[in-house]
């Protein structure tokens, strides 16, 4: 079987797993070979192979005190090939330093392409994606090095739905804000005393605001802080295991363009400007579950103060994940910025904290900068 442009391709690591006599892989001239059937009818024995097995047979099968092999032995080879090793570059990598004015070179889009056969960035990413042909070992190991161009790449062919996609960083404190603002004071006015459901009448009593005791601001405050405090520990897990949950993604074209679209685009192009912050629909998605778990725990005041928390906090970070990439700034966040750029350029396997590192501490994945 010979190869073509779509054949599958492979890391090293993916032929590596494959050691055995009922899945045995090898590699030669950067093809990759699965000879599991052909082990019973080897001349000189499984065993030859089998001690090879995972690894590249180009030498060996070119010593002549080991094996000698004709023509015909490598054409029959030929017949095993499954797809190639991925020879991709890498650009992350332990040694990297963030500069206060670090800002990347573009990158060459077709020299990209050629070199790489991973996605091509004059082209729409996402049906890119559907119609794979990678593993997802090698997806993941290109997605987590970083290009950058001048424009957002292209997500979709069509632009109603390109539009849903990007998004400026100042709609979320105009969309969430005041969403947050109506739950906080909806759960002030619920301390105070009866209030109607929002079905009911959604219209708040503002003018009464004067008359609203004391320790309903007291509870309504605490809940809040307590959200504050809830969507930090919602961050750090949400960003390690729900965006980075590489081990355990299946490897499915629909599966890798859901990572894609959750998270492994912005480690792809992770200074792309419009793709920094998370579009309203996708955010309003994911913090359904937990919205709706916050009123089945709590009584509605309580639940509303929490989710306004919450949200409040969910624009300082999306906002300030968007500084981090592109502003100049204060102390902190100079160090901060430092600390999520090198999640990105330096292992994306620690640093998951982007507003505090505290859970990162906590949970030991505290990234040396």
């Amino acid at each position: 079987m010979s190869l073509s442009k779509r054949v599958r391709i492979y890391t090293a690591e993916d032929v590596a797993e494959h050691r055995t006599a009922s899945s045995c892989w090898v590699t030669r001239n950067g093809k990759v070979y699965d000879v599991s059937a052909f082990l019973p009818d080897h001349p000189g024995g499984d065993d030859l192979i089998l001690n090879h097995a995972g690894k590249d047979v180009g030498e060996i099968m070119k010593d002549s005190s080991e094996h000698d092999h004709s023509d015909s032995a490598y054409d029959m080879l030929d017949e095993y090939a499954i797809g190639r090793v991925g020879s991709g570059e890498v650009s992350v990598s332990d040694d990297w330093v963030a500069t206060d004015d670090f800002h990347p070179d573009d990158t060459n889009t077709v020299e990209d392409f050629e070199k790489n056969q991973f996605l091509d960035l004059r082209k729409p990413l996402l049906q890119q994606i559907l119609n794979a042909n990678w593993s997802k070992s090698y997806y993941l190991q290109q997605v987590h090095q970083p290009r950058h161009l001048s424009e957002s790449a292209r997500m979709f062919g069509p632009d109603y739905l390109e539009v849903f996609s990007k998004t400026t960083w100042y709609v979320i404190p105009v969309v969430w804000l005041p969403i947050a603002a109506n739950l906080f004071f909806r759960s002030l006015f619920q301390f105070a005393g009866p209030l109607p459901a929002f079905t009911a009448n959604p219209v708040l009593p503002l003018s009464s605001l004067d008359s609203v005791p004391t320790d309903a601001w007291v509870k309504t405050l605490s809940c809040f802080f307590l959200g504050n405090i809830i969507w930090t520990i919602l961050e750090y897990t949400l960003h390690r295991f729900l965006f980075h949950v590489d081990y355990y993604l299946p490897d499915h074209p629909i599966c890798l363009t859901l990572h894609f679209t959750l998270h492994g685009i912005h480690h792809y192009l992770p200074m792309d400007r419009l793709r920094l912050v998370m579009p309203p629909a996708l955010f309003a998605a994911l913090s359904l579950p937990f919205t709706r778990l916050a009123h089945v725990l709590f009584p509605p005041a309580v639940a509303n103060g929490i989710i306004a928390g919450s949200y409040t906090f969910y624009v300082l970070y999306d906002c300030m994940h968007y500084a981090l990439h592109h502003s100049r700034l204060p102390a902190y966040m100079k160090e901060m910025k430092k600390y999520h750029l090198a999640h990105h350029y330096k292992n994306f396997e620690l640093g998951f904290g982007v507003t505090s590192k505290i859970w990162d501490y906590v949970f030991n994945t505290i990234l040396p900068v």
